[in-house]
């Protein structure tokens, strides 16, 4: 299942990016087996809604993607104390209530 483009919210409000990151062999293992495409990390990476420390030297970046008629959130972990940073997982889920932060 591939999602489809970021909706078309405002970039007002977005949070803090990462420009400079590698992604490990593990996350682009789990890109590829959950049929998420490259160029959308790499958008949730440069224009992140959400971005919160999961444990110190590690961040999640996630924003809310619509496919096929439903809001799904794709969620990017990335270690942050190194450089340059490295995505470590990527996974999309319907339960965006549980991960969202008002």
């Amino acid at each position: 299942m591939c999602p489809g483009p970021v909706d078309g919210r405002a970039a007002v409000g977005m949070a803090e990016p990462i420009d400079n990151y590698l992604v490990t062999s593990h996350a682009a293992f789990e890109i590829s087996r959950r049929g998420i495409k490259e160029a959308l990390v790499r958008r949730i990476l440069a224009a992140p809604e959400q971005r919160h420390a999961v444990r110190p030297g590690r961040d999640v970046l996630q924003s809310r993607i619509a496919f096929t008629g439903k809001t799904y959130l794709l969620r990017v972990f990335v270690d942050i104390d190194r450089d340059p940073a490295e995505v470590v997982t990527v996974y999309q889920t319907s339960r965006i209530a549980k991960y969202w932060r008002a």
